[in-house]
């Protein structure tokens, strides 16, 4: 008799496994597609961060330049050297322009970057939904059979413990 009911305790158990095999992929799935977002927008972060380095590394020394050619200018208009100090305050106004010019391109490319990571989110926040809700259709789809299964179980385990006398109520 002890054998008997061991190895149906060991079938209820399986059966159990398989509830949680399919809990299990669920947690994974979700669990995977946390990670991927998660490493998505830590690369997104990366761009912009390396992007504003190198924008204010060629800001600075875009300035530094700038303030090079303003000395110039500065010494030679002391020293009196009209044509230098012409030279170099053309200069200084090419620099000047290069200068915004170089601003300009970086805004309009840290633009473009956010228009990118904002489309990119959307696929990424589409796909999830999409993967979510096939997720959810394959458990309904399978949630009458669990049901089932656990119904029959239940009335399995009550009959037999009716046979051994005892009230499942009770317990």
């Amino acid at each position: 008799m002890p054998s008997k009911t061991k190895g149906k305790g060991m079938k209820a158990g399986s059966q159990k496994k398989k509830k949680n095999v399919g809990a299990d992929v669920e947690a994974k799935s979700a669990h995977r597609l946390a990670v991927l977002e998660k490493e998505l927008l830590q690369d997104h972060l990366a761009l912009r961060r390396d992007e504003a380095r190198r924008a204010k590394a060629s800001e600075d020394q875009l300035r530094w330049r700038l303030r090079v050619l303003e000395a110039e200018l500065e010494e030679a208009r002391s020293e009196g050297k009209a044509v230098y100090a012409e030279t170099c305050q053309r200069e200084a106004e090419a620099a000047r322009e290069g200068a915004e010019q170089a601003l300009r391109e970086r805004d309009q490319t840290l633009a473009q970057l956010r228009a990118h990571v904002a489309d990119i989110e959307a696929k990424y926040e589409e796909i999830l939904h999409g993967s979510l809700n096939q997720l959810l259709a394959k458990l309904r789809a399978v949630k009458p059979q669990w049901d089932g299964a656990v119904l029959r179980l239940h009335t399995k385990y009550k009959e037999r413990l009716r046979q051994f006398g005892l009230n499942p109520l009770d317990l």
